[in-house]
């Protein structure tokens, strides 16, 4: 029983990194870097409403991950405890490479959550879209820089 125990709590150490966590650091190592990238190639090409969006997403994601740490930590027996943190670092681990603004799927889901507060119709429909192609052509229409959409990785 104890070894089933020891799965699930597991499982739900990966579940925690998963959904808490892995959230964090999107909106460390993409969203933040991608939207100063945005206001440095153009001061109303994003709105400053997306930093107060990943700021509220930072907050109750740090809250949510220490509740559930502190229950945990609190409650469960060591061996438990081991398992919970173990399964929050495989999940770290699957994930590490992939928290990027080169990772395709990163960049996509930086688009997805962000398209709303880009003021510029076309460039809004393209991110929308999730077409770099077209984010760059908008870009060269409105003569600003491409810099902030990355080369991906393959």
């Amino acid at each position: 029983m104890q070894i089933m125990w020891f799965g699930a709590i597991f499982l739900g150490g990966w579940f925690w990194f998963y959904l808490f966590a892995r959230q964090f650091l999107f909106d460390f190592t993409v969203a933040y870097p991608l939207i100063k990238k945005m206001r440095n190639t153009g001061e109303d090409l994003i709105l400053s409403a997306a930093n107060k969006y990943t700021t509220v997403s930072v907050v109750v994601c740090s809250v949510f991950m220490a509740i559930v740490a502190f229950l945990v930590i609190r409650f469960m027996k060591t061996y438990l405890i081991i398992g919970f943190f173990v399964g929050a670092l495989v999940g770290l681990v699957t994930h590490l490479g992939k928290l990027t603004p080169k990772d395709r799927a990163m960049f996509d889901s930086f688009c997805a959550a962000y398209y709303r507060f880009v003021p510029d119709d076309e460039l809004r429909t393209a991110m929308y879209n999730k077409k770099p192609s077209q984010m760059k052509l908008r870009l060269h229409d409105m003569e600003l820089s491409t810099s902030f959409i990355p080369d991906f990785n393959k």
